[in-house]
């Protein structure tokens, strides 16, 4: 398998940590429980956030991924780490305060069983945080499929196509709307703690264009939470899992 293939089929880990990368961080950290708890990250990866996480909150971390060599990188730092699919978790329910995944969703076979397992092992109380793209980022970062050959990059206006025509450029990737977020947690034991779209670090484009860049990264951190933020790159899911609904009493225990 090719670099490229691998990225069409899962995506690029985090190779390096950034500011990108510690918003995100500190986002999780705002909304999730991190010191002295009990993390999964979920798709991790090459284990960058969790080793920070382990690092700087003295968290018990685990991490799977669905990749033998990017697990055997991570187990370098993450000692809890092995091969996983997001699927099919090898963790008992109720484990984890923290359920962390960050644009793994949009990759898996099945996202909506994925989101099941994700809430199945957090526990009552806990928070599954969740970033993945979002359909109204005017760019798909993914890249596309042109006549049969994958090309890696960002790609303008794929995801605001219809369906079909967008899903034949991008059949490797998906991308969010609200509604279709919504619909992988329906009927699920969690409530919404918080939903928000949220630009991008751009670490690239600043390494590359300096000043410039960095001054419409701000503008554009700056618009979120208001209604530009509809075009944000991601979006941010926190589910706080709930303790299961009780069955509805019989007749016969009404009346003893």
């Amino acid at each position: 398998m090719t670099h490229s293939d691998l990225a069409a089929l899962r995506g690029e880990p985090s190779y390096v940590w950034r500011a990108g990368q510690e918003r995100r961080l500190q986002m999780l950290a705002r909304w999730a429980k991190l010191d002295d708890a009990v993390v999964l990250e979920a798709g991790g990866g090459l284990g960058m956030y969790a080793a920070q996480i382990a690092r700087r909150y003295r968290a018990r971390v685990e991490l799977f991924d669905i990749e033998h060599a990017r697990i055997r990188k991570a187990q370098a730092e993450t000692p809890h780490a092995l091969v996983a699919a997001a699927e099919n978790l090898p963790y008992a329910s109720d484990t984890f305060d923290t359920v962390f995944s960050n644009e793994v969703i949009e990759h898996v076979s099945d996202d909506a069983r994925a989101m099941r397992e994700m809430v199945r092992v957090c526990k009552v109380g806990g928070r599954v945080v969740i970033f993945c793209p979002n359909r109204w980022y005017p760019f798909e970062t993914h890249g596309h499929y042109w006549r049969g050959k994958y090309h890696f990059g960002n790609t303008p206006l794929i995801n605001y196509l219809p369906n079909a025509l967008r899903d034949r450029l991008a059949p490797h990737v998906r991308a969010y709307s609200k509604r279709g977020l919504q619909a992988l947690y329906a009927g699920l034991p969690v409530r919404v703690a918080h939903h928000a779209r949220v630009y991008g670090g751009y670490d690239n484009l600043i390494y590359r264009f300096g000043n410039a860049a960095r001054l419409m990264r701000d503008l554009l951190h700056k618009t979120e939470a208001t209604l530009l933020d509809t075009w944000g790159l991601s979006h941010l899911l926190v589910l706080e899992k709930c303790a299961p609904s009780l069955p509805p009493k019989s007749a016969d225990d009404l009346t003893r």
